[in-house]
């Protein structure tokens, strides 16, 4: 806790919060929300998405919140994107893709 002329108030610190899976649209593409918060909840996230090398098509992510973002990967590489106040994440798969994705979420929590 710090104090500053007489009045006290609780020191904030920043929560950590992270999330990964893997996609595969083998037989049929995808579009698939993987996650997503109430606006307001966290005051910035780190998206990623890798797309296997042995992928036939690019593969998109978009981030929802206060500075949308769209990532594409190509086949064999890895794309990431940092967002202010995101709301969701959804990823967009052709059939014959498969990958990874990892979010990296922050918010600031009074103690």
């Amino acid at each position: 806790m710090s104090c500053s002329g007489g009045a006290c108030a609780p020191s904030g610190f920043m929560f950590q919060e992270c999330i990964s899976g893997n996609f595969n649209a083998t037989d049929a593409s995808i579009d698939t929300l993987v996650w997503t918060s109430d606006p307001g909840h966290y005051t910035q996230g780190t998206f990623q998405v890798f797309n296997s090398a042995a992928s036939a098509a690019v593969v998109t992510g978009t981030v929802a919140g206060a500075q949308p973002a769209t990532i594409t990967a190509d086949p064999g590489f890895t794309i990431s994107s940092s967002v202010q106040g995101p709301t969701g994440f959804t990823i967009e798969a052709a059939t014959g893709t498969s990958g990874t994705y990892c979010i990296t979420l922050y918010k600031r929590v009074l103690a």
